[in-house]
């Protein structure tokens, strides 16, 4: 059993983090007390800009294998701090070999898709339900689209050819935003943009697939995957291509449902974004505190998992994930079968 921990996310510029003992001390002026947190209790600590850890706690939590990350504002991954790489290195010897070969790295990019297109298509119907009329109509008729995209997956022949279908499904997915939306007048859905994001809704969604990351490439970490290594997209320098690859099944319920949830509930208000000189959206400092808290808050709900046959705490499914992967890169299981949830 593998023990569901806590990941310490510290956005406050001019906070400072230091090791005492066995615990993390968190310190800020305007904040006086003693605010420890056990290190125990904590898998990952997440800080933003201007955030200052001390050289200790860094190489404490480098030797207890607890990971790191630098974040803008926006979400946007800048650097990151792991301890000694976990694994045998012969599953990173399989996995580069697979993805090396086309007749294996072809099935995993398919399920790759076909996950995140099945997981999207759940965003739409479970909409649907709630809903009735020209709404419901629509949704449920990108819905299909969608279960059109899916059969021609069993077709493609090369990655670009995958990466063509999700890429149509992408188009027919967010072209139906505005009914998942729904009523709320504040948000308007103009499809999907990014860097930088242009309205409050795909800024909120870059925001999201941002901490996704950051759990994905955690995840690749501690089994001993290469996270550079991917059977979808390309690989360049600098590029997480195998977490870029695992987190797109993750997308449509674990980022976007809740990206949706917050606005349709008014958890979020126009005034919890600013709009820059650019035209360029970003979450504002009280915005992102209300979506970190919202994002720990889902990564506890529970899932089902089909092959597990019970039910997976949405901050495991990550590392679930990614050790079925590796189970099928040592030649243990047939093929790569993602998460999906029907």
């Amino acid at each position: 059993m593998t023990e569901l921990l806590n990941t310490l996310y510290v956005q406050t510029p001019g906070t400072s983090l230091r090791l005492d003992g066995d615990t993390v001390r968190i310190y800020h002026p305007d904040q006086p007390g003693r605010h420890l947190l056990p290190l125990v209790r904590l898998d990952h600590l997440v800080l933003f800009s201007g955030v200052t850890p001390t050289d200790d706690l860094l190489l404490r939590c480098a030797d207890d294998g607890r990971s790191v990350s630098w974040l803008t504002g926006s979400g946007r991954f800048r650097a990151g701090l792991i301890g000694p790489t976990h694994g045998n290195p012969l599953l990173r010897q399989a996995q580069h070999r697979a993805a090396d070969s086309p007749q294996r790295q072809l099935p995993i990019a398919v399920a790759i898709v076909a996950g995140k297109i099945h997981n999207a298509r759940q965003v739409l119907l479970r909409t649907a339900r709630d809903t009735s009329g020209p709404r419901q109509t629509a949704l449920r008729a990108t819905a299909e689209l969608l279960a059109q995209r899916l059969e021609l997956l069993t077709t493609t022949a090369s990655t670009n050819e995958i990466l063509g279908v999700e890429g149509i499904a992408a188009r027919d997915y967010f072209a139906a935003m505005p009914y998942l939306l729904g009523d709320n007048t504040d948000w308007k859905a103009s499809g999907r943009n990014k860097r930088p994001p242009t309205d409050p809704l795909n800024c909120l969604l870059s925001f999201l697939y941002g901490m996704l990351r950051v759990a994905v490439q955690g995840a690749l970490e501690q089994v001993g995957l290469d996270p550079y290594i991917g059977f979808l997209h390309a690989v360049r320098p600098g590029k997480p291509a195998l977490a870029l690859d695992l987190m797109e099944e993750f997308r449509p319920l674990l980022a976007d449902r809740l990206a949706l949830t917050m606005l349709n509930r008014r958890e979020l208000t126009p005034t919890d974004f600013e709009e820059l000189p650019n035209n360029a959206y970003r979450l504002t400092d009280n915005g992102r505190k209300t979506v970190l808290a919202a994002w720990q808050q889902s990564r506890q709900r529970e899932w089902p998992h089909a092959q597990l046959n019970r039910q997976v705490p949405a901050a495991l499914l990550p590392l679930v994930q990614a050790r079925l992967l590796a189970r099928h890169l040592r030649g243990d299981t047939v093929a790569y079968e993602p998460w999906t949830v029907n």
